[in-house]
């Protein structure tokens, strides 16, 4: 299926257009601080920011003769501004800038996300409830198990995305960090009170140290935040993948009209959504796993983390806002085959009710081993014959009908009994 969504907002915040636009704001904002305390008159700071602009074409051409991008932005910057631009970047260093400005960045593409969670959270909520008593078989290691509902499943997928929100809403905090502490983070030349007034300005908290850059465990947590994201999506599309295999179809993703699932076999209808949000999942992992590796750099700096995550962090960040939103829509219109479902839960004569049949011969006095192998023997004969019939084995088993009667028998295969704490596990989720 053709996606049309726009990654435009998020896509937007990592062009170089934005990036330098971030580096002047916080130049801007030291200059304000200065002007605070005195340092710079009222009317240098007003002729900065009105002559303060930057031209990509003027930096690139800048940056080819000096080699060094912040330097090719400072001097097209002073290009611009003239005299008063003496004040400009004054005591900085450049990881001020790009650190500080690097925040900012984050900053803005986690409000993004943070609303895309929002929406995937309530989707999959308002699904909950629908499917609430609509009833399906639980599996463990893809074998059934035992009845359960679909809603129930949903709130294991609703409870998933919420812890993967609080964490993120936690490693987003810790990275808002800003730093105007100047070479090797000493403040030789500037003073840590411009740092405050800074960072205040720009909703970001000083770090409590900088070493020159800001720690790299702080963006590696961020982004294990968005691996941890990643991974709820793929648990949950896996589960859609395996729902819509041909023999189980108890779910599909929607399929509409015109889309053609196979250039060779006309009846074909894929979880192509769900492959494809399973795929981009790797690249988010693989994409934290070279965030740790930014985490050890050499004494107070180096800028070997710098090339890393002028990749891993815009593609983490729209693939992530992507995901949502794929994933967002693929829940709104899952098809949820209600018939299938129940089917499935009575495949066999309903061998997934050997519990309840185990713990009703127990209670007439059996040993639980000598139970269990009465069920097992009827339950396996059951599921070795293409048309076995647990319950009609039961009926036929003496060992049982001379224990149990016809209405205790029946007892054991009703799926209300397995659903009966259903809503005390909906009230944990306020439902």
């Amino acid at each position: 299926m053709i996606e049309r969504y726009s990654l435009k907002e998020m896509k937007d915040i990592w062009e170089l257009e934005s990036k330098f636009g971030f580096y002047l704001q916080v130049e801007l904002a030291v200059c304000e601080a200065y002007n605070k305390l005195g340092d710079i008159s009222d009317n240098d700071l007003k002729t900065i920011k009105e002559r303060a602009a930057f031209s990509i074409e003027r930096i690139d051409e800048i940056e080819k003769e000096v080699g060094h991008d912040v330097i090719a932005f400072l001097t097209n910057v002073n290009e611009n501004v003239g005299e008063a631009s003496r004040y400009i970047h004054m005591g900085m260093t450049s990881s001020d800038v790009i650190d500080t400005a690097f925040a900012l960045q984050i900053k803005k593409a986690s409000e993004i996300i943070e609303n895309d969670l929002n929406k995937v959270i309530e989707t999959i909520k308002n699904k909950a409830v629908e499917h609430k008593h609509t009833v399906c078989i639980g599996r463990s290691h893809g074998i059934h198990a035992e009845p359960m509902t679909f809603g129930v499943k949903l709130l294991s997928w609703l409870d998933h995305f919420e812890r993967a929100k609080k964490r993120f809403i936690t490693a987003k905090e810790e990275v808002a960090q800003g730093q105007i502490s100047g070479p090797v983070g000493t403040y030789s030349n500037i003073s840590p009170e411009i740092e405050q007034i800074v960072c205040a300005n720009l909703g970001l908290k000083p770090a409590r140290i900088s070493t020159q850059v800001i720690a790299r465990d702080n963006h590696a947590y961020y982004m294990q935040a968005l691996a941890l994201i990643a991974s709820a999506i793929e648990q949950c599309v896996i589960e859609i993948r395996h729902l819509q295999r041909t023999e189980v179809l108890e779910a599909e993703e929607a399929f509409k009209k015109g889309q053609k699932g196979s250039s060779a076999m006309p009846h074909k209808k894929n979880p192509i959504s769900s492959e494809n949000l399973s795929g981009l999942a790797r690249v988010v992992k693989s994409n934290a796993q070279a965030a740790m590796e930014n985490i050890a750099l050499w004494h107070e700096r180096d800028i070997s983390h710098s090339s890393v995550e002028r990749i891993i962090f815009p593609d983490s960040t729209i693939l992530i806002d992507y995901m949502l939103n794929r994933f967002n829509r693929l829940v709104e219109g899952l098809v949820v085959h209600k018939e299938n479902m129940l089917k499935n839960t009575s495949l066999f004569g309903g061998i997934v009710y050997s519990q309840r049949v185990l713990l009703a011969l127990t209670q007439k006095g059996l040993s639980r081993e000598e139970a269990y192998s009465i069920v097992q023997r009827n339950a396996l004969s059951a599921f070795n014959k293409q048309e076995g019939d647990f319950k009609k084995n039961l009926y036929n088993d003496s060992s049982v009908t001379s224990l149990l009667s016809v209405q205790e028998i029946e007892n054991c295969f009703d799926s209300g009994y397995y659903l009966r704490n259903i809503d005390t596990i909906y009230k944990r989720f306020g439902l």
